[in-house]
């Protein structure tokens, strides 16, 4: 990995600053899309046991590599170059659960984050994984781990795009050497949402398309660019592949301060946040590790 294309974690290792988002991608097409992704230069892949496409990502990576390898590079090799990102699964069997009238009942008032933590750190011991961390967590949250942890999380990974920078939280990570990763870096243009629910509308915005024009770039490109500027992670979410191919071009050109400050500035807070469709969920608002209520 080229390390002016990737941060440092807490463990050591080094992690690639942009990646391919799988959420919502059909295993259909996620192994296409991982295959082009890799093919593109990117090294960095997003999943999680509960995208259901696991197999389908771990199919893509395969092929990618059967294709590239050879002579010059073998394919122990190759693998090595490839930074792949899970989340875990909430329950052993039934992912999402409901209950005798249809409704959702997947939550676990008995979660204990600490004990979850320690287990995980066991994972590191036994050499199953190289880095830790959590995603969706606050402050708060993050503090308990912090206090307990023998080994830290690397990495925090929430909604960030330009009118929902969590900037509070960017603030408390960094002090923490904590490394931040923006999923719904372009405000998910492509997600089907209910009608109440916020929408960016960033790749039409005005002074974006404005430094796109500028800099001879498209506005996805400038929306993640910024992000990578900040040395916090992306991994916009895509299945086309010219789009991967487009969004992953984002090193041949540089923001200035001055756009750096202008980009800041769109920031307008908890407001704007876009994924909330757990909120809505019977049972959510009031679970003792609820996130966003703990703000």
């Amino acid at each position: 990995m080229e390390s002016q294309k990737c941060v440092k974690l807490s463990s050591g290792h080094m992690m690639p600053l942009l990646g391919l988002g799988c959420f919502q991608s059909p295993p259909a097409e996620v192994t296409a899309a991982v295959e082009a992704a890799l093919d593109a230069g990117y090294r960095h892949i997003d999943t999680a046991y509960n995208y259901l496409n696991e197999d389908a990502v771990g199919k893509g990576i395969h092929a990618w590599i059967n294709k590239s390898k050879g002579a010059s590079k073998k394919e122990a090799a190759l693998r090595k170059e490839v930074f792949i990102v899970t989340k875990g699964a909430a329950h052993d069997k039934d992912l999402f659960p409901k209950n005798k009238d249809g409704m959702p009942n997947n939550l676990d008032y008995g979660v204990d984050h600490i004990a979850l933590w320690k287990e995980m750190e066991k994972m590191v011991d036994l050499g199953l994984t190289k880095s830790i961390g959590v995603s969706n967590f606050n402050p708060q949250q993050l503090r308990r781990l912090l206090a307990i942890a023998r080994i830290p999380p690397a990495v925090q990974q929430v909604e960030m795009h330009l009118e929902f920078q969590q900037l509070e939280l960017q603030k408390f990570c960094q002090e923490n050497n904590i490394i931040m990763t923006a999923y719904g870096p372009l405000g998910s243009p492509g997600r089907q949402l209910p009608g109440d629910a916020y929408k960016p509308q960033l790749l039409n915005n005005a002074l974006v398309k404005m430094l796109a024009d500028h800099h001879k770039v498209t506005t996805a490109q400038v929306l993640i660019r910024y992000w990578i500027q900040r040395n916090v992670v992306a991994i916009p979410k895509s299945t086309n592949k010219g789009r991967i191919q487009v969004n992953g071009d984002v090193w041949g050109f540089k923001l200035t301060d001055q756009e750096m400050e202008a980009l800041l500035g769109m920031n307008k807070g908890p407001s704007c946040r876009s994924f909330r469709q757990m909120s809505s969920l019977p049972g959510v608002k009031e679970h003792p590790e609820n996130p966003v209520e703990l703000i």
